[in-house]
């Protein structure tokens, strides 16, 4: 289903891209220079291909807008949840009750274990000597 949507949705896509260029530009120098038809027949002729590619682009954009909101509808969602994957990726647990003492829970236990231990370090040196 989403591989036949997809294809509409493609097809229409270049299908407006081609009627869109293939339009008249109803402003600036194009009929100036390239030399415009002034005759009666040349103005009929150009107004109705005109109003045609027109009707032609206004239903396809609407197709290729009601396929979008259709695709848009149906689609699987495929939102991440923020929190399980947090909590996946940078919450572990210590598996033993010795990584749990080892290892401190965040940057100020980190400053403070370290801290510790420099003092203990320097209170065996200045008892040993």
């Amino acid at each position: 289903m989403n591989t036949v949507l997809g294809i509409i949705l493609l097809v229409c896509a270049v299908f407006l891209i081609v009627v869109v260029l293939l339009q008249d530009n109803k402003s600036g120098l194009s009929t100036t220079v390239g030399g415009g038809a002034d005759t009666f027949y040349g103005k009929n002729k150009g107004a109705a291909k005109d109003q045609m590619l027109s009707k032609i682009t206004m239903w396809v954009a609407i197709v290729f807008a009601v396929v979008v909101l259709i695709v848009y509808i149906i689609q699987p969602d495929t939102a991440i949840d923020t929190d399980k994957w947090f909590k996946e990726n940078f919450s572990k647990e210590p598996e033993t009750a010795a990584e749990a003492a080892a290892a401190p829970s965040n940057a100020v236990d980190a400053a403070i274990t370290e801290a510790v231990t420099d003092a203990e370090a320097a209170a065996d040196a200045a008892a040993q000597g």
